[in-house]
């Protein structure tokens, strides 16, 4: 099938879909009563598509859920304004360097004087040894998946607090119990070895907790003998899930996770001042039309809107659409399980290779990665989908990121050639049996349902015994399956914790990091090289080693990486003070709330 006929019957039935009228029955799909931010200048309405996974910062991983955490909780330093290399003091006084003296000569120790009069939520003083134990909770916490890893790495010399068995292993703790420690009012950071890119994993990860409140809420309590109690836990068994207690300038009022709303209140009590604004809703609507509605209704103060809905903003009297923001993420990528769970797994049929379903080794054959890599339509997704935005992805790492590489070979579409590997699969077995398996996305983004409808259609149309189901799943029941590798494949992207090329690496090719984790994808020769880069010096040789990444990536097709993207923020023009950072989480959906306020 030609890539206009492919495209063509993909787009036009999410014409349909965004056209179609909006559920008239009251829930999730209607305007919230509440969400009157056109109508009250202290209330700050935003209109997503999806709910979070989690208010714990040491658990969440997610930027829907880190785009909250961000605004609730604060870090040592973050970034100022919008710039993506200059820091600025937080619940530290300062930002260390060798300049100031807070930045050892060897490039190990890292002094943070933490600030006095800073106030948590439920009223608790912050102390230097709430910032000790943030720091040590956020390391030793390591659930699977988890973020964890960007400090252990980096102070411990090791990326899990686990043995390949899974035992907590109390040789870790105590590499990260001397490696941070409080001298007078300071906290003294102590690295494995020098690691440039710090501050920026700090300035992003391992917000200030209270100890007395996440203790008293099921929490660690900080000592040695109870670490492994708190070590990789269930999501819910801790209070900080649901029951938050920061710093930041706005704290928790109401989370329903059942509707998909988020109450945040203004904390008078911030150590800067009050924020401008009140009351900050945000609201999950999974129908783009609704939050369109609600946009020109004045009751949505911005929403999230994909490339494809961009033309039916643009003329909406009272919005504006600010285009063009520099993405450095990776997004949409599309990622092969190698051992899928099939067990009582509706996603892989009978969990054999008879045509009903898919065996837990079935994107383990490299053919088959190579069918599906060459039957979708990079280009004919940019131009059509991303309404010409964006250029084709080369590797894991972006386009303006240090390590890209644009002479890294891609995978043509080519169906001739996807037809080719498929009959080689399996031994040609899978031409001749076919298969059946259902691909998710999560509900309303538009852009993942669109490549697995592309997906659907082209690789049905090599052989009528290969069908692929598409289905929609709730942002928290998406993270939760493909964590549990319950999905064959799924579409995903990522966001970066700090600009640098070792935050692309590690999580899509080491076999500790995010993805290949849930892949159960693993590559030697990779994980040395990942490490051996992050611990390089001399540009050259770092960069070379980065490119031998991305060719390893190439060969083994782990993961379809699609776009480098540019972002869009719409919003109505009463709408002022929005910064964009393209570190922030869920940007330019959301940002620092605090400084936003409504004319």
């Amino acid at each position: 099938m030609r890539r206009a006929a492919i495209l063509g019957l993909v787009l036009a039935g999410l014409v349909v879909a965004c056209g179609k009228k909006p559920d008239e029955k009251a829930g999730a799909g209607q305007p919230a009563q509440s969400a009157t931010g056109g109508h009250d200048k202290e209330t700050y309405v935003h209109v997503s598509i999806q709910d979070i996974d989690s208010l714990d910062p040491a658990w969440a991983y997610d930027t829907a859920s880190h785009s909250i955490i961000a605004n609730l909780y604060e870090p040592l330093v973050s970034y100022k304004g919008s710039s993506v290399n200059e820091l600025e003091p937080v619940v530290s006084e300062k930002v260390p360097s060798r300049e100031n003296g807070l930045l050892s000569g060897d490039g190990r120790s890292y002094t943070f004087p933490i600030r006095k009069g800073v106030k948590f939520h439920k009223g608790q003083d912050l102390t230097p040894e709430d910032v000790r134990y943030s720091l040590m909770r956020f390391m030793l916490f390591d659930r699977a998946g988890g973020p964890s890893s960007l400090l252990l790495e980096p102070v411990a010399g090791v990326p899990t607090t686990r043995d390949d068995a899974g035992n907590a292993l109390d040789s870790v703790y105590d590499k990260v119990d001397a490696a941070v420690q409080v001298k007078g009012d300071s906290v003294v950071l102590k690295l494995d070895k020098p690691f440039a890119p710090i501050l920026t994993i700090l300035a992003s990860w391992a917000p200030v907790v209270s100890k007395e409140y996440t203790a008293s809420v099921g929490g660690w309590d900080g000592t040695k003998a109870s670490w492994k109690k708190h070590n990789n836990p269930q999501k819910t068994a801790e209070g900080l899930y649901d029951k938050p207690n920061g710093t930041g300038p706005f704290l928790l009022e109401r989370w329903d996770s059942k509707s998909k709303e988020i109450v945040l209140g203004r904390f008078d009590a911030h150590w800067r001042g009050p924020a401008k604004l009140k009351r900050v809703l945000i609201k999950g609507v999974d129908e783009f039309q609704t939050r369109k509605l609600m946009l020109a209704a004045g009751d949505a103060d911005s929403i999230y809107a994909d490339r494809l809905s961009k033309p039916l903003l643009d003329t909406l009297d009272g919005v504006e659409t600010i285009d063009d923001l520099p993405r450095i993420d990776m997004n949409p990528a599309v990622f092969f399980v190698f051992k899928v769970e099939t067990q009582g797994n509706p996603n892989t049929g009978s969990g054999k290779l008879d045509g009903d379903g898919i065996p837990a080794d079935f994107f383990a054959d490299r053919d088959v990665r190579l069918g599906f890599a060459h039957a979708f339509d990079y280009e004919g997704f940019i131009k059509d989908v991303n309404r010409g935005k964006g250029s084709r992805a080369s590797g894991f790492i972006p386009l303006g990121l240090f390590g890209h590489n644009p002479d890294q070979a891609v995978y043509a579409y080519d169906l001739k050639q996807a037809e080719a590997h498929l009959k080689k699969a399996f031994g040609g077995k899978l031409w001749e049996k076919g298969f059946k398996f259902t691909l998710c996305y999560n509900t309303g983004n538009q852009p993942r349902e669109v490549i697995a409808s592309m997906l659907k259609r082209a690789i049905e149309s090599l052989n009528p015994k290969f069908r692929i189901d598409t289905r929609g799943i709730q942002w928290s029941t998406y993270l939760d399956q493909s964590n549990a590798s319950k999905l064959p494949m799924f579409v995903l992207g990522w966001a970066p914790d700090f600009p640098d090329p070792h935050n692309f690496a590690f999580p899509f090719i080491h076999s500790k990091g995010n993805y290949p984790r849930l892949q159960r994808y693993k590559n030697d020769e990779a994980d040395k090289l990942v490490d051996q880069a992050m611990g390089e010096v001399d540009p050259k040789k770092r960069e070379k080693l980065y490119h031998r990444l991305q060719k390893i990536a190439y060969d083994d097709v782990p993961t379809l990486f699609i776009l480098n993207s540019v972002s869009y923020r719409t919003q109505r023009k009463w709408i002022k003070g929005f910064e964009y950072n393209p570190v922030w989480p869920d940007s330019p959906y959301t940002s620092p709330f605090w400084k936003l306020w409504k004319e």
